[in-house]
């Protein structure tokens, strides 16, 4: 946030600073950077991939019986979600966690409103209290260079945090990408994060009504580089025939354990309580595993504690589908297997949403007209042709079932 805010301080005295609105929006965004994943429940991402928990996740329930004893105003709860979810994803859960912790009993009062840190959010309608509203007005000068201040000028600054706490340059991902690749030791594709961060500004257009991140011609190249480096993460380590594989076993041994009655009811029940949410941990499944496998040698749980990799057999890459019987029928004659007996687990990177989501970030340029005090700001398209390469690809690997 701090970086973003940079362009145009030199020219203010620091007494004129609106020192208060900065200190609430650095924080409050701090807030939500924490607080936007930790409604991800046992193994990240793969724990909704499961098909008993997407079933339990698929209906509108678990969404009415969560906030049923939240500490929420009708008002309030309208304005997060005027209408339920049909469909829970990590992100309701991420909201419904940050709005217990902020308005927790017991803890420490923190100033800043849980409607304010949730509007920063996925999935909410970006929903501020007034002080939010206020805080915007003041700083509006400093973030836009500009003395006029437009109409709502809190759906801008909402719109544009919550591109730091969730978008395509967002915390989230400068970190993890960086730190996924030290600790797999992939050096391809890295990328120099203070570098980018030292040239990334707020873009103010009044002219097209836009508010948002803007890069300078000089920085150009790392935001590339960032692009690049999670196109070869995908490709070279979450998408590599381990790393699928061992996620192929993990939800066939969790669909195994959920598959006990005490087991299903009480993953039904954290799902259904927030209280009980936060104990539906990793380590539960572990000692699930451990359990049966100690009752079923042969199960998909003793693979998991023993760490027993599935059988490679084959990869396909495509730009497109990847028509999966064909492949699995050639495996099994090959390999004298039943065709039942390949498995195919596939990945696929939406890489073609990068040409639009990158067209928002716009270019920061001087402006060729002597008496326009603001820079001018082109679509980045205009200036590099690198984002309109990327596609969609399927990353698919064939195991011999266990």
């Amino acid at each position: 946030m701090e970086s973003c805010m940079r362009r145009h301080r030199t020219t203010q005295a620091s007494s004129s600073l609106p020192l208060e609105s900065i200190d609430f929006f650095n924080k409050l965004t701090r807030l939500a950077c924490l607080l936007h994943d930790c409604g991800h429940s046992s193994f990240s991402h793969q724990f909704s991939k499961v098909p008993s928990i997407a079933a339990m996740l698929g209906t509108s329930e678990p969404f009415q019986r969560l906030w049923a004893q939240a500490n929420i105003s009708d008002e309030n709860m309208a304005a997060l979600y005027p209408q339920r979810p049909k469909k829970l994803e990590h992100e309701h859960y991420s909201v419904r966690c940050a709005w217990e912790i902020l308005l927790a009993p017991n803890s420490e009062q923190t100033p800043y409103s849980a409607l304010d840190v949730t509007a920063l959010m996925e999935t909410t309608t970006g929903a501020v209290t007034p002080e939010f509203s206020r805080h915007a007005e003041l700083i509006w000068p400093l973030l836009s260079g500009s003395t006029e201040t437009p109409k709502q000028p809190e759906k801008h600054i909402v719109r544009l945090l919550r591109l730091i706490v969730s978008g395509e340059i967002d915390a989230d991902r400068a970190d993890y990408m960086l730190r996924d690749g030290f600790h797999s030791s992939v050096t391809i594709g890295g990328f120099n994060l203070d570098h980018l961060l030292k040239n990334l500004h707020v873009g103010w257009d009044p002219e097209s009504d836009w508010m948002g991140l803007a890069i300078t011609p000089k920085g150009l190249g790392a935001l590339e580089d960032f692009v690049y480096s999670r196109h070869q993460m995908y490709r070279k380590v979450y998408g590599h025939k381990t790393s699928i594989g061992f996620d192929w076993l993990l939800r066939q041994a969790m669909e195994e354990v959920i598959g006990q009655p005490d087991v299903g009811e009480y993953v039904k029940a954290c799902l259904t309580d927030i209280d009980e949410f936060c104990y539906l941990t990793d380590n539960y499944f572990w000692e699930q595993f451990r359990l049966l496998a100690r009752k079923q040698p042969n199960s998909y749980s003793q693979m998991m504690i023993n760490r027993v990799r599935p059988h490679h057999l084959h990869t396909e890459e495509s730009m497109g589908t990847v028509d999966q019987e064909p492949i699995k029928m050639m495996l099994a004659e090959r390999h004298d297997l039943q065709p039942e007996q390949v498995v195919c687990c596939a990945l696929k990177a939406r890489f073609s949403k990068i040409k639009g989501a990158y067209e928002d970030i716009k270019v920061m340029q001087k402006g060729s007209n002597p008496e326009r005090t603001l820079p001018q700001y082109v679509r980045i398209g205009e200036v590099s042709n690198f984002f309109h390469k990327f596609e969609d690809e399927t990353i698919a690997h064939f195991y011999r079932k266990p």
